[in-house]
């Protein structure tokens, strides 16, 4: 791993002195992560000005290590979730003024000796975000475990589909911001549906993003181990996709809907009145099949219209801010 990380440097032949000029804060979401936090800490320490961990209501020492080698820790007294972690760091790093602000995650999965590499576009000002992307670089990718990689292509698809940056990980937590994004993203998520959220943010505000190629540890000798399990952690993405999704464009992902459960309904409804007129009596099955068509469409209808009127509400509040 050390020499797939020099070769990585030597290639874009990045010096540390980058590091001097803007005001870099490196955040690190943490959950139990007491075996790691250490290395993750000092690791980050040589290419920061500042590091802050969120403890995410960690039950081992987690906190207590990262306090004491020096980093700021921000503290939860509960378990509120990955997103609820990146929220916490983003607001203090906002607080701090920070020029640049960094995401990795506390696992020692990604390498704080890349961070030179993920943030010079970000001060070059290429990019508003840069993602450290596993899949750029093929050599990369194939170190990821078959399952995961087919879980992310598949979340990044959908993520695809939704913004135009036609990006390869949707996923990746190892990013850079300059403070143009911190302070315009707007994030609500508590799960592990922020990578997304973040994205969809940052084109509904004209933010430039660009992957950068970056190496990620799943080796066993390093006895790294995700807190998330895979597959809850692919639906909990995809159902904050959706979600997200649906209350952007209401109209079009309910509205229409709607409108065909009605449309359907009222087809049976029709049918069951033919039925009835010729033979004098009611088909059970069409007559509950044309109410639930209805009542589903209904619904929908009446949430789309709602949820759109807030959205048109929110904008208007938003601009005479």
């Amino acid at each position: 791993m050390s020499g797939l990380v020099e070769s990585l440097d030597s290639r874009i032949g990045v010096s540390e002195a980058l590091i001097g000029r803007p005001f870099v804060v490196v955040g690190i979401p943490a959950f139990n992560e007491e075996k790691t936090i250490a290395k993750v800490v000092l690791k980050a320490q040589k290419y920061a000005d500042k590091v802050l961990v969120c403890d995410d209501g960690s039950t081992d020492m987690t906190g207590e290590i990262a306090e004491r080698l020096g980093a700021e820790v921000i503290r939860h007294e509960r378990n509120l979730g990955y997103g609820a972690a990146l929220r916490s760091l983003f607001r203090r790093a906002r607080e701090l003024n920070a020029d640049v602000f960094v995401t990795l995650d506390g696992d020692d999965q990604h390498n704080p000796a890349e961070i030179p590499h993920i943030i010079r576009p970000v001060i070059e000002g290429e990019a508003d975000i840069a993602i450290g992307s596993r899949f750029t670089d093929e050599s990369l990718a194939n170190s990821m475990p078959w399952y995961r990689r087919i879980g992310v292509k598949l979340i990044t698809k959908f993520t695809n589909s939704s913004v135009n940056y036609k990006i390869k990980d949707a996923q990746s937590g190892f990013r850079a911001y300059r403070r143009k994004a911190l302070e315009v993203l707007d994030l609500t998520e508590n799960g592990m549906g922020i990578s997304v959220e973040i994205l969809l943010e940052a084109q509904r505000n004209g933010l430039k993003v660009r992957e950068i190629a970056a190496s990620c540890r799943y080796d066993t000798d390093a006895k790294i181990n995700s807190t998330h399990n895979p597959i809850s952690h692919g639906v909990s993405v995809l159902m904050s996709l959706v979600r997200r999704i649906v209350e952007e464009r209401p109209l079009t992902y309910l509205g229409l809907p709607g409108i065909i459960c009605l449309l359907i309904g009222v087809f049976f409804g029709v049918w069951m009145l033919q039925i009835y007129a010729a033979e004098h009596h009611i088909v059970t099955n069409v007559a509950l099949a044309s109410i639930a068509f209805i009542i589903i469409g209904l619904f929908a209808v009446f949430t789309a219209i709602t949820l759109y009127a807030i959205a048109r509400l929110t904008q208007k509040m938003n601009k005479y801010k």
